[in-house]
Parts: structure tokens; C-alpha cells; sequence
């Protein structure tokens, strides 16, 4: 039986949160509450997420003093880095025609569309002026859902511990019926081996409570695109479904 492991959430790192983590501690009260936000990020939450960088960020970055980039480069060193895409290009287009990010202000229209294409779960910045605008989001989000996409959570390093931390609630404790009902859970669960075992025995409840005249509320269609979207994640958690297994045996 493979084990429970949890898909960690996806975080595209903008260059200004990179500034912030690789810089000396400022004197400055507000830059310093933000250098020590982004690296209590790194230190206490690096392992929760997946953090992702593009080109575009690379590229942003690379500019400047010699040392600082090196400091900058080794910080993203261990990052996966996004391919390039016309899809984000032409997002990145469309964010500025519709005058969601200044037409000057073409790579941070970049780093915003750049995370909407790939379906990441937050951009994180410390750009308050076209990224982490409140006043700009509803329009960027707009836009993306014009596109048909879903719009990433944008949000300040300090914003997402402020999550993380918010659904870090201890586990309630239990009681006698919860008790009860965790070991009728764990009983029925020990029945079944696999998913086909639990799916064999769920098709003979469903027939047997048709039988006496039960109704049944009919299963929705899946999307369109749902077999795709299984492959997909299943590529990318590097196993290979059953019933592939199954496929390859009746080859043998």
C-alpha cells in the first residue's frame, strides 16, 4: 500500500521576494519587517511548498552587483524552473492591453501570467506597486477569467505564513463516539485491499439498495478533459496506475 503523502501547495517566487531573503538586515523598520517575514518563509516553511521560478525571474535577478546576483542565483539554485509558454506570452499581452499592468511594466504582467497558465497556487511579492496591488487585483483577475483561466492567490511572503498558520489548528480531541466511530472506520477500510476490491463491494450495495426501491441521485458527467488531468498528476508523482499494471500483464 503506498503512503499517504500530501501534495505540497505550488509557489511562484517573484524577484522581489529574493532581494529581500539574499540583502543585509536593513535600518530601515518596514524593509527589515520584510527581509525577516521573507526568511522566516525560508527557514521555518521551505519544506510545506513547492517553490517555482521562470526565466523571467532569472533574468530579473541577474541584474545588478556581482555578489548580490551570486547570493540571489544560490538562493533559487534547488528551484524547478517553469518552460517558456505562448499561452503566458499572449496572457501577458492581453493583462497589459486591458490595462491591468502598465505597458511598461511588461515582466511583471509576465510574472503574473506566467503563474495563471501553469495553475500555481500562489505568486508571492513584495511589489506592491503592479503584483501585490489591491486596487489592481479584481481587474488582473478578471482578465484571467476572460482567458479562461483561474487566477493565482497573490500575496506577500508575511500573507501566506499568516495562512499557513491559520490552518495549523491543533486536531480536536476526540471522544467516546468518535472513538467508536474511528475503529468502525479503520474495520471496514481493513476489508479492501484495493480500490477495485472497494469499488467490487460498493456496485453490490448500490444493486442490492436499488432492489428495495432506493433512488439515487445520478453521478455527474466528469469534465471534458478529466482522464488528461489524472494522467497528468500521476506523471508528475512518477507512478504508474493500476490499470496500466493490469494492461501490461495481459501483454505478457
Amino acid at each position: 500500500m503506498r503512503e499517504y503523502v500530501a501534495i505540497k501547495p505550488t509557489v511562484y517566487v517573484e524577484a522581489s521576494v529574493i532581494s529581500y531573503l539574499t540583502s543585509l538586515p536593513s535600518r530601515d523598520s518596514l524593509v527589515l519587517s520584510r527581509q525577516e517575514a521573507t526568511r522566516q518563509l525560508w527557514n521555518e516553511h521551505l519544506d510545506d511548498f513547492e517553490f517555482i521560478v521562470s526565466d523571467i525571474v532569472v533574468g530579473e535577478i541577474r541584474k545588478g552587483d556581482e555578489k548580490e546576483v551570486q547570493r540571489r542565483l544560490k538562493a533559487i539554485a534547488d528551484f524547478k524552473i517553469l518552460d517558456e509558454s505562448s499561452a503566458a506570452d499572449n496572457l501577458t499581452q492581453l493583462l497589459m492591453d486591458a490595462g491591468a499592468v502598465p505597458q511598461n511594466s511588461r515582466s511583471d504582467a509576465q510574472h503574473i501570467s506566467i503563474a495563471t497558465v501553469y495553475s500555481l497556487d500562489y505568486l508571492i511579492s513584495w511589489n506592491f506597486k503592479h503584483i501585490v496591488n489591491e486596487t489592481k487585483r479584481q481587474h488582473i483577475d478578471r482578465v484571467c477569467r476572460t482567458a479562461g483561466y483561474t487566477p493565482t492567490n497573490i500575496c506577500t511572503p508575511s500573507n501566506l505564513i499568516e495562512e499557513i498558520k491559520m490552518k495549523e489548528k491543533p486536531e480536536p480531541s476526540t471522544d467516546p463516539v468518535l472513538e467508536e466511530i474511528y475503529r468502525r472506520k479503520a474495520e471496514f477500510n481493513a476489508q479492501f485491499n484495493s480500490m477495485e476490491e472497494l469499488s467490487a463491494y460498493l456496485k453490490e450495495v448500490n444493486a442490492q439498495e436499488k432492489a428495495r426501491g432506493r433512488k439515487y441521485i445520478p453521478a455527474p458527467p466528469p469534465p471534458p478533459d478529466f482522464e488528461e488531468r489524472i494522467e497528468k498528476i500521476y506523471k508528475e508523482l512518477g507512478i504508474v496506475r493500476k490499470s496500466e499494471n493490469k494492461a501490461s500483464d495481459e501483454q505478457l
